[in-house]
């Protein structure tokens, strides 16, 4: 082949991704270089293959998950149907079903009387607090809908760890007492011992400690466990396969058998409370919902001692892409989310992200969710004034409720909710 044929052979395939990728409602293809596209032309891996050194660990739940999601026909579903799971007091998979359908909308206002009542009999009125720690913001993986991603011109840092214990200490002052530890997807940049390490030293801080990190292997689950992380939060972003292979393009994340075991490895490591959300809007955000559900009560009922929580986040605007958009989930579908989740697995923690406006955190507060951050901030090196401007890094996304600790606890006060700092003791 001539050399001219090559280029314009590498050309053609470049405007074939761009033009694929274009018709994605979250990509920004102006963002796109020939640089990136030709990453991605030369790198491109199966994301349904398992990579050198992920764990295989052969659980069935996963194919039970997508299978119920593919089955799940949300418009097949009746008022009658709704009745029927709202007339129950135990519900099952297909109440949980109808509660998420159209049909249960009109529903909405008995659904959060039934919510609420199901929150005080398992929560009281009590409101866990705790708020996120970024402490990197490298990643290897290219998510076009993530502000970290590997292509993105932002600002990276990775906090040492006099950094760290200068950001744990200027939380901790604060009151709160239970932290998430969040880094960047690189284990490169951020290997399992820097993690461990920042865990030791929220020990000395925090009585609860959670991550929200890359999906790692079941020892190294019970390594960080050791450290002294109490549980593990992973977000599947969306359980269509084919979707997560169009929005994935790079890096380990694209795997999406290894991301959707992740929270069972945790539990297989010790952790004892795992964590599960759907990015909703990346796709059907009724399907993706119905499948956090199912993968929370299909893991519960295999390891009952674990602590289940859900997530509720709805997409952000990034740095540098201004497609980000939710897909038609509004206010009204992101309580009905809510409500269902309560309804179906009413001793679930549930939390609403700072993706939300106050107002809508504080209704659902009210009346479903039972736990939610304060003041958070997903960039790196954000709580403390001690940490230098030039080692603080940018953010991950846009909040919408930046309130301090102080003024959600006033808020929380108000509605007649009792924050709560920390609710486990240790022994021994």
């Amino acid at each position: 082949m001539s050399e001219d044929k090559e280029i314009n052979t590498a050309l053609k395939e470049n405007m074939d991704i761009k033009a694929a990728m274009s018709e994605d409602k979250h990509i920004n293809t102006s963002i796109l270089s020939e640089e990136i596209l030709e990453d991605l032309k030369s790198n491109r891996i199966d994301h349904m293959t398992y990579l050198p050194g992920m764990e295989d660990i052969h659980s069935d739940i996963p194919e039970r998950v997508i299978a119920a999601m593919e089955a799940y026909d949300y418009d097949s579903y009746t008022a009658s149907d709704v009745r029927a799971a709202l007339d129950k007091k135990n519900r099952g998979p297909e109440d949980f079903a109808a509660l998420l359908s159209p049909a249960a909308r009109p529903f909405l206002e008995e659904m959060a009387q039934l919510a609420r009542k199901e929150k005080m009999e398992h929560f009281g009125n009590s409101i866990n607090f705790f708020t996120p720690i970024y402490i990197a913001n490298y990643c290897a993986n290219y998510c076009i809908y993530c502000g970290f991603n590997c292509h993105n011109k932002i600002k990276r840092a990775k906090l040492n760890e006099n950094e760290i214990r200068e950001e744990m200490e200027a939380i901790a002052a604060t009151g709160l007492q239970e932290i998430l530890i969040l880094t960047g997807e690189s284990k490169q940049m951020s290997d399992v011992h820097y993690i461990g390490q920042a865990i030791k030293i929220a020990r000395e801080y925090f009585k609860v400690i959670g991550i929200e990190i890359y999906p790692v292997n079941s020892d190294e689950y019970a390594y960080l466990h050791e450290c002294g992380a109490d549980y593990v939060t992973v977000f599947q972003e969306t359980y269509n396969s084919d979707k997560y292979e169009s929005l994935h393009l790079a890096g380990n994340k694209r795997i999406f058998p290894y991301r959707i075991n992740a929270q069972e490895r945790a539990l297989m490591g010790g952790m004892r409370g795992v964590g599960f959300a759907a990015l909703l809007g990346l796709d059907d955000f009724r399907k993706d919902a119905f499948a956090t559900g199912m993968h929370g009560y299909l893991l519960q009922r295999k390891y009952p001692r674990a602590e289940i929580a859900f997530s509720c986040p709805r997409l952000r605007p990034i740095i540098n892409n201004d497609r980000i958009n939710p897909m038609d989930v509004h206010e009204t579908e992101l309580l009905q989310v809510v409500l269902a989740y309560r309804l179906f697995m009413p001793f679930a923690s549930i939390t609403v992200s700072t993706r939300e406006c106050k107002r809508v955190r504080d209704n659902l507060m009210n009346i479903a969710a039972s736990k939610i951050s304060a003041a958070s901030d997903t960039g790196v090196g954000a709580h403390s004034e001690k940490v230098d401007k030039k080692d603080k890094g940018d953010a991950q996304f846009e909040i919408d409720d930046d309130r301090s600790v102080e003024e959600v606890l006033e808020d929380m006060r108000a509605l007649g909710l009792q924050p709560v700092m920390n609710d486990y003791v240790y022994c021994g």
